[in-house]
């Protein structure tokens, strides 16, 4: 063939290796791992929610079963993301392609990431979940359902403090802002009511994410629906002009809310692209929540398969230490291995001097730049390994990483970290592209012991002492500095008896510090509490810096500008 002949490979999108995916009707696809028709309420051909009945029985089951927790979580990542939902999703089919029983639990995309710059969140390339494109917009309507519960109990609560205003609600201490499932900072804050005889009570007020939600939190981390029930009832909405908490069971939207959410507690279950069975369900961010799916889907999981892979959100020093203490603690769970996930494109991004840089940069900055970048990965590595869990490092290998800075990375973890590390391509070839990971992984489940898991704090410990060593244990800082009435609020949640809740950090992403222009692992600075208030419902108290947003906003040109439907009802641009 002559050169002029000769036709270049094109890659195929992510939907076009979606709709070229011959999928199992999902009854049949989760019949021999233990669900039966009854089981299951179905959305079509292809997606369904297990049943609590079903639940219930694949939790007695897991009783007796071996049961191997892999979490996946990663490094600093870029604005970008470095492949964590592709790398739990193809290291789940390529358990099951070396010979386990693997099933794959990861969180449900919002719609405002996924209109904003990541795009869609139902991993990639080979290894994705399907069917995508429903995954990523409406799917089964868990996130509309938290979206009006969320309203619901906003809506009776100003009711309740426009008529009469009986439980005594200090307008001034409204704690309960609106949801939306969007990102718009326009809404940040804002005034509500007119006031006059219709108008309602004016205050000030403001709109948070839906994944921001408290009922998101409290939907992934309870056991079933009557738990869900309690949970939702003792959150606390106001404070009355005495200091005390005023709970959704106080204003009366305790049923009504739980009944919104009925279904939204049921987990839904999909397929990837070589066929696993995958949950996906629930969506709480691990910058200003706990940051994983959901509790019950992990129960059922356990039940169907002896590995379970889940993932947890942004970087370790966020998702992976709230899993530790909080998830691990309230779901009575211990996890075999940590998969941490590098780039080459992350740690050259930690390896420039200056910021920010565009992608152009980073893809110049050569393997001497993914040196000065170890220090970010070098911090991970260390502090998960103060969980007593064996670690292994995933390099998420992008089409044009070369081998010698592949190389690079998988020499300084085995060479000076002395931690498993292995190449990963499960994006471009699926389970075969994972084989060299998941045989890591499989060893270091092998070799784990439980007795060596620890969390990082005592429970018991002062709110203010768990905050501090999460500071100076994780982030690295020298320390703490409470502003404002940070300090005031701790003692608030002292009085109430939250002291011996598990914290759960609300902070950037983008750094390990509180300021998310410092890369690699900074020093010398300290962590600034500008807020600390109590998540009743989910049993956690949260802890805000200074720049932690509960809205975020669409960048300058958001994913959505580039994505299309045709009228034939093809999508283009989600991925």
């Amino acid at each position: 063939m002559s050169n002029s002949d000769e036709v270049e490979d094109v890659v195929p999108t992510d939907y076009e290796i979606a709709q070229s995916t011959n999928m199992e009707q999902i009854w049949e696809l989760v019949e021999p791992w233990g669900l039966t028709l009854d089981d299951l309420q179905y959305f079509g051909e292809y997606t369904a929610k297990v049943k609590h009945h079903a639940i219930e029985r694949l939790r007695e089951e897991a009783e007796n079963k071996e049961k191997n927790l892999v979490l996946v979580t990663g490094m600093t990542p870029t604005p970008k993301g470095e492949g964590k939902t592709v790398t739990t999703v193809g290291l789940g089919q390529t358990l099951n392609h070396l010979g386990e029983d693997a099933m794959i639990a990861i969180r449900e995309p919002s719609l405002g990431p996924v209109f904003g710059v990541k795009g869609g969140a139902a991993g990639g390339g080979h290894s994705q979940v399907l069917p995508m494109e429903d995954i990523n917009l409406h799917f089964t309507g868990d996130l509309h359902a938290l979206t009006s519960a969320h309203n619901l109990i906003a809506a009776m609560l100003d009711a309740r403090l426009s008529q009469g205003n009986d439980l005594d609600i200090n307008v001034n201490d409204v704690e309960w802002e609106r949801a939306l499932d969007m990102n718009d900072r326009a809404l940040r804050k804002t005034v509500v009511g007119l006031g006059g005889s219709s108008g309602g009570t004016p205050r000030e007020d403001g709109f948070k994410l839906t994944a921001a939600s408290e009922l998101m939190a409290v939907l992934c981390l309870a056991s079933d629906l009557g738990d869900l029930k309690e949970r939702v009832g003792r959150i606390i909405v106001a404070f009355d002009t005495d200091g005390e908490p005023i709970t959704v069971d106080d204003i009366e939207a305790t049923g009504p809310v739980t009944m919104l959410l009925r279904d939204a507690m049921k987990p839904n279950v999909v397929q990837t692209v070589e066929g696993t069975p995958a949950f996906v369900h629930g969506g709480p961010f691990a910058n200003i929540a706990h940051g994983t799916n959901s509790l019950i889907a992990d129960k059922a999981a356990f039940g169907m398969g002896d590995y379970l892979v889940t993932e947890a959100g942004f970087g370790s020093d966020l998702g992976a230490e709230k899993f530790m203490n909080i998830v691990c603690r309230l779901g009575d769970m211990t996890p075999n291995a940590v998969v941490l996930v590098s780039s080459v494109r992350a740690l050259q991004y930690h390896g420039l001097e200056q910021w920010p840089v565009d992608y152009g940069e980073i893809d110049d900055a050569g393997v001497e730049a993914i040196r000065d970048g170890f220090e970010n990965l070098d911090r991970h590595v260390s502090n998960l390994l103060k969980f007593g869990v064996p670690v292994v490092v995933a390099v998420n290998r992008f089409p044009d990483d070369s081998d010698e800075e592949v190389q690079a990375i998988l020499d300084h973890c085995q060479d000076d970290l002395g931690v498993r590390a292995a190449e990963s391509q499960v994006f471009e070839h699926g389970s075969e592209g994972g084989e060299d990971l998941g045989e890591h992984v499989i060893d270091a489940v092998n070799e784990s012991d439980e007795e060596e898991f620890s969390y990082l704090y005592d429970i018991e410990a002062p709110i203010s002492e768990k905050i501090e060593r999460i500071a100076t244990e994780i982030y690295g800082a020298d320390g703490v500095k409470f502003t404002g009435g940070a300090l005031d609020d701790i003692e608030r949640m002292e009085e109430l008896g939250f002291d011996d809740f598990p914290v759960c950090m609300s902070k950037t992403f983008h750094s390990f510090s509180d300021d998310a222009s410092k890369k690699k692992a900074p020093k010398g600075w300290e962590l600034e509490i500008s807020e600390v208030y109590p998540s009743a419902g989910a049993g956690f108290i949260v802890a805000l810096t200074a720049d932690a947003l509960t809205m975020p906003g669409l960048p300058k040109r958001p994913a959505a500008a580039d994505m299309d439907i045709d009228e034939d009802g093809e999508i283009t641009g989600l991925f």
